[in-house]
């Protein structure tokens, strides 16, 4: 469980550096495209599909940290009902399941991704389109990931209460 935790920290600090170099790119250039446009009557012609594009990978990459803090969208009307040993169970499989949704989600974005490239769609100044999409089969992968990790703390934690 140490390794996966090590493994799991070195990740983040990669998704929490590659956040704030996504989030610092985007302010620039959309400060820059209002600058050109208000002050020069121009823009950077892929600007904004660019911008869109970041946004994507801002979300994901957000999500991706979301889920390792446990701070992803969930519902927890009943388990607030439960004992602590319920809780643990509840979560056990609920990250299981989360997991489970995730793989066929990543398996989905592997295909898509596949057939973008197979197209050989452009998105702008000669860029293949399937390189701005790898961020969702990224990004489930390492929800994936992070849910797994999350089952298997709260098993050993579990496990180590009934010991």
């Amino acid at each position: 469980m140490k390794i996966l935790r090590q493994i799991d920290s070195f990740l983040a600090r990669i998704e929490q550096t590659f956040l704030i170099v996504l989030l610092s790119v985007m302010i620039l250039l959309a400060f820059l495209q209002v600058v050109l446009r208000n002050l020069f009557s121009t823009s950077i012609l892929w600007g904004d599909t660019f911008l869109r594009q970041l946004v994507l990978w801002v979300g994901f990459t957000g999500a991706t940290l979301a889920t390792r803090q446990k701070r992803h969208i969930n519902i927890d009307v009943f388990s607030r009902l439960l004992s602590d040993r319920g809780q643990t169970i509840v979560g056990i499989v609920t990250n299981l399941f989360s997991a489970i949704v995730c793989i066929f989600l990543t398996k989905a974005a592997i295909v898509f991704i596949c057939d973008e490239k197979s197209s050989q769609s452009i998105l702008f100044a000669n860029i293949p389109t399937w390189i701005f999409i790898l961020i969702i089969a990224i990004g489930f992968g390492l929800i994936t990931f992070r849910f797994l990790t999350i089952a298997l703390e709260n098993f050993f934690h579990l496990v180590e209460k009934e010991s």
